[in-house]
């Protein structure tokens, strides 16, 4: 049987199984995808073993994906933009990283929750990884502004002059967040790992245009304190990150399998779930 794994310390919180169980049934694959478990000293030799036993491919987790960056022999472009891998793929030709955050996140947009993002105004918080890994994806659906804002200004104006020399035509600035007094924004993505602490950026008022969408990248069974503090502020529509977590697995699976599972049903069981029902 073909095998897949998700890699990360911790993992047993991880719906990865679950989400690729429910792809496989639906699409009629033969492979099996388990949750391993590697010493933060041992993912190279983690992921060496799986491979070794006929493993054909892994997702990477925190804390790895930039281990699985600087481990991968070959990278997708989207995985060289993001500075991090969360899909390996074993083959003839090596071990390919990609990153499928971005896409994940995008696809979540659009399809899911029918946001267009060609032509509105996005604003991304936070200059770390999760930012990273959705920029150039965010990028190529054409916004007509992305600005990225960040409590340390100098972080989120580095990560924009970065993103520049891959995409020097994008509508792209970066402030701090009292730099984003008087602007207002179509859709506002939270990349910060404030709502891991149950805490929200603190934000200027007014930022929500009329008919906006706040996103929060983590989920939980309740609405996250960024979510919380969007609805106060005035955002028309609220979505946390189940549904990317869900379509940046059917990106991976693709990737393996050569087919891309309807996420639809995957979701609304996860999102069912998550309610406790």
């Amino acid at each position: 049987m073909d095998r897949y794994a998700v890699v990360g310390n911790p993992i047993a919180h991880s719906k990865s199984p679950q989400i690729h169980r429910l792809f496989a049934e639906q699409t009629g694959q033969t492979m099996s995808y388990e949750a391993l478990l590697a010493p933060l000293d041992g993912f190279a030799e983690t992921v060496a073993s799986f491979r070794a036993q006929g493993g054909l491919g892994m997702n990477v987790t925190v804390p790895f994906k930039l281990e699985a960056h600087a481990l991968a022999e070959r990278l997708t472009p989207r995985a060289q933009a993001a500075g991090a891998v969360n899909t390996l793929a074993f083959g003839d030709e090596g071990m390919l990283g990609d990153n499928t955050d971005g896409a994940g996140l995008v696809r979540d947009l659009e399809h899911n929750l029918d946001c267009r993002l060609a032509g509105a105004s996005v604003l991304l918080l936070g200059a770390g990884g999760a930012a990273r890994g959705a920029l150039l994806p965010l990028l190529s659906s054409r916004p007509k502004k992305l600005v990225i804002a960040n409590r340390t200004p100098g972080k989120a104006l580095a990560l924009a002059e970065h993103f520049r020399g891959l995409a020097p035509q994008a509508p792209l600035e970066a402030c701090g967040f009292e730099g984003l007094a008087g602007l207002d924004f179509d859709i506002v993505i939270n990349a910060t790992a404030a709502s891991l602490a149950a805490e929200a950026p603190e934000l200027p008022p007014a930022i929500y245009a009329s008919g906006s969408l706040a996103y929060d990248m983590m989920y939980g069974a309740t609405p996250t304190a960024f979510l919380v503090a969007a609805d106060r502020a005035g955002a028309a529509r609220l979505a946390d990150g189940l549904g990317m977590l869900v379509e940046q697995a059917a990106e991976s699976f693709a990737l393996w399998r050569g087919v891309r599972p309807d996420t639809t049903p995957v979701l609304a069981e996860l999102r069912r779930q998550l309610a406790g029902g």
